[in-house]
């Protein structure tokens, strides 16, 4: 695998400044018309350029939400030997109670070491290729290789192991469904092994106390291993058999419910069995489309933006309403019921994920529940012509 030289990074650390420079020249500011006035204070302006509607809301944004975007960009990376991994969790973005989400990339052999959680694993692979291993309360064994556009979950409780594969290793994201979650509260095979006595190890694997002498002293965490032989020759049978219901979902493989500028793939109990604790949405809105406007009534959502750009108005009721905007990399949420769109505003096809902790995916959308209410009834509510309710979609669009 290439590593980047210090020319490399200087030439992109070169485009940076260069970027920097032109965000210095024009950064958006709080004028609109005759409303505002420039900033003649301190200024981080790169900063103020992803982030335009901040500046220059919307005049249909009112009142008070709070935050509800947060940048992977921002999180704290815990590099080791064989990979690294960054959180943001209910710390990083305190209106996010439902699920916290991990970024981590292993390289090939590296391996998130033998460990288990209180919460469940939910995941999706962004890129490269990794194997995933796990064992049940029953002594049924899973072993699979996973690859970008794949889902893994493994219940709570429920030992596993992440390894990267050649050629490049793999980067993914993981879910957890609860807000607080932190990875570094996983119960992890070496920091345990460190905290028994070895006299009690010994005796409870049947082995001499001596084989036992260099275990690790700490949790190892992530480490960089030899890459696994094939699949084949690398599972172990297990008397019990395999898993009952199957560990991984290949999403992206999925056909998805294709409409005029976007693509969406849904994966829960329904297609997903094993996957009680979280669903998703994939969503892809082609430039110059939106996600339409609506409101999820079973769930918080919790967005991971894989690549575009993005703009959210989000409606909380008491004439407040909020906008943001997102790139790649960025975490969005928005607590549940409250109705929002988001709009792609930029020029290549905005990817995006939709979590939610609950067993299946739920929306209202807003066009759909206008045109199966009677006509005249809607349109004496907005003053609008009853031609105009005529001509909604009673079929859900999830993307127009």
């Amino acid at each position: 695998m290439s590593v980047p030289t210090r020319r490399t990074l200087l030439a992109s650390a070169a485009v940076l400044t260069a970027g920097a420079a032109v965000a210095q020249e024009r950064p958006p500011e709080p004028i609109e018309g005759n409303r505002g006035a420039s900033i003649l204070g301190p200024r981080n302006a790169p900063r103020a350029a992803q982030n335009p509607d901040i500046f220059q809301p919307p005049s249909t944004d009112h009142g008070a939400l709070p935050n509800l975007r947060f940048s992977f960009a921002d999180a704290h990376v815990k590099m080791r030997e064989g990979g690294w991994s960054r959180e943001v969790t209910k710390r990083e973005l305190p209106v996010a109670t439902t699920i916290a989400g991990v970024n981590m990339r292993l390289t090939a052999g590296g391996v998130r070491e033998l460990h288990w959680h209180k919460e469940a694993e939910w995941s999706f692979v962004l890129a490269g290729n990794l194997r995933i291993t796990a064992v049940d309360t029953g002594g049924h064994n899973f072993i699979a290789d996973v690859q970008a556009g794949d889902l893994w979950y493994f219940p709570p409780g429920i030992p596993h192991s992440i390894q990267g594969l050649p050629p490049d290793g793999g980067e993914f994201l993981l879910a957890f469904p609860e807000g607080s979650f932190s990875e570094d509260s996983t119960f992890a095979i070496t920091d345990m092994f460190a905290h028994m006595p070895k006299a009690a190890l010994a005796k409870n694997l049947q082995v001499n106390a001596d084989a036992l002498d260099a275990i690790p002293k700490e949790e190892r965490f992530i480490f960089q291993a030899a890459p696994p032989p094939p699949r084949e020759t690398d599972a172990v049978h297990s008397p019990q058999g395999a898993v009952p219901q199957n560990m991984k979902f290949s999403l992206m493989q999925l056909p998805p419910q294709t409409m005029p500028g976007g693509r969406v793939r849904i994966a829960d109990t329904g297609n997903f069995p094993i996957s009680r604790e979280i669903a998703v949405a994939h969503v892809e809105v082609d430039p110059g489309h939106m996600r339409e406007i609506h409101w999820h009534p079973n769930a918080d959502e919790w967005q991971f933006y894989i690549s575009g750009r993005a703009r959210m108005t989000v409606f909380g009721a008491e004439g407040k309403a909020r906008t943001f905007d997102y790139q790649a990399g960025d975490v969005g949420y928005v607590p549940m019921s409250l109705s929002h769109f988001i709009e792609n505003t930029g020029d290549e096809p905005l990817r995006f994920l939709e979590l939610f902790r609950a067993p299946r995916f739920e929306d209202v959308s807003l066009a759909q529940w206008m045109a199966l209410t009677p006509h005249e009834l809607v349109a004496q509510h907005l003053n609008i012509d009853v031609a105009v309710i005529d001509r909604l979609r009673a079929i859900k669009q999830p993307v127009v």
